[in-house]
């Protein structure tokens, strides 16, 4: 006689259930490996399921570190690479110096949560070795995962953060001084495939969004402007504008800036007061760049975020059936940055100033065209 199928299979370790006759229902249970105490985890299949794999990787963990703490007892009066602290336990570390250079102004947040998901990468493939037996190879067998499944723009990142990370480390006293195994590997090589934007490819998107909210024009024009970035332009006030200068402290940098209204750009015929002035309608809103109608959660005056500027700006850039290059990322709202740093580098603005930057070298990168437009020679 064949067995009834099962409906419920459990292929996770620790993991059970059983049926209710009387009410029909399938019960879970995790059962502690250590313990043998059974835990009631309800009727929820899936719940039950994630429930049960965080709990074998928590219980597998402390014991690693059960393990690794009376390895550190036996070597802790040794001077040899058996001792020191490992990579987990230097990465928690190194996190919360980050935290606090965040509370002092020292970086942004977004700074700390780049470096964080890095720190993990490192934590979790070699969280028990040492951190002065940690080699280049190691590392660069890693970044090169990374720049073999098309990521070498996060292997730069993870580099760049590694090397950060033994920094501190050396510090710390944690490593000798110069060990440092993640700036001994090569610099991973990313080309850059975003397509640069022309000024006729920017009219064509501008002219496209007329059929959207005012507030899309306006967010370009003032983009190419002012030549500021996407979050700094959603958290424009009509109130940061006084002494016939346009007041701005930079989200990414910190940088204050004061750009006179009456910058003006030749190829819109137009000022910075004029695109001001242009936001102004019928809606009160203290924000530059607003919406005009209610849009899901946002009501009328509301700011328009940088993830919406950034979405808004790709859909009149497809209704304007503008085609780039094969190979190439379509320009984003970004690109309206580098375009303004162009255009008004021509005209012989100081767009290192204009743009914030704290090096010629940055804005170097903004003004190549990455071979968009014919070298021509003057005779």
């Amino acid at each position: 006689m064949a067995a009834r199928p099962r409906t419920h299979k459990v292929n996770i370790p620790n993991l059970y259930c059983k049926l209710d006759r009387r009410t029909s229902k399938v019960y879970w249970q995790y059962r502690h490996p250590i313990t043998g105490k059974f835990i009631g985890f309800g009727t929820d299949g899936d719940t039950a399921r994630e429930a049960a794999i965080a709990a074998n990787s928590m219980i597998t963990d402390q014991q690693s570190k059960q393990i690794n703490f009376l390895i550190d007892m036996t070597f802790k009066n040794t001077t040899s690479k058996d001792a020191g602290m490992r990579v987990s336990e230097w990465a928690d570390k190194y996190l919360s110096i980050q935290e606090e250079r965040v509370l002092h102004g020292e970086i942004k947040q977004t700074t700390l949560k780049n470096r964080k998901s890095c720190v993990l990468v490192l934590a979790r493939r070699l969280p028990n070795v040492r951190l002065n037996n940690l080699d280049t190879k190691s590392l660069a067998a890693i970044m090169d995962e990374y720049k073999a499944s098309g990521k070498p723009r996060m292997a730069q990142i993870l580099r760049a953060v590694w090397g950060d990370m033994f920094k501190e480390a050396q510090h710390a006293g944690e490593v000798e001084p110069g060990f440092n195994p993640a700036m001994a590997t090569r610099i991973p090589r990313a080309k850059v495939s975003r397509a640069r934007l022309s000024f006729e490819e920017w009219k064509a998107a501008f002219e496209a969004a007329e059929k959207l909210q005012p507030y899309v024009q306006n967010s370009m024009l003032l983009a190419l402007v002012s030549g500021q970035r996407r979050t700094d332009i959603s958290n424009m006030k009509f109130s940061d504008v006084w002494d016939g200068h346009l007041h701005i402290t930079q989200s990414k940098t910190g940088t204050r800036l004061a750009l006179p209204i009456s910058l003006f750009l030749p190829e819109l015929n137009m000022t910075l007061g004029d695109v001001i002035k242009r936001c102004r309608d019928r809606v009160v809103s203290k924000y530059i760049i607003h919406h005009t109608r209610s849009h899901g959660s946002a009501a009328p005056g509301d700011p328009v975020g940088g993830n919406g500027l950034s979405r808004v700006f790709m859909e009149a850039r497809n209704m304007s059936g503008l085609k780039f290059p094969r190979g190439t990322t379509p320009p984003s709202f970004h690109e309206q940055r580098s375009l303004a740093e162009r255009l008004y580098s021509a005209h012989g603005i100081d767009t290192q100033t204009l743009l914030g930057h704290k090096s010629a070298s940055m804005t170097e990168k903004y003004h190549d065209d990455r071979g968009a437009n014919w070298i021509t020679l003057a005779i």
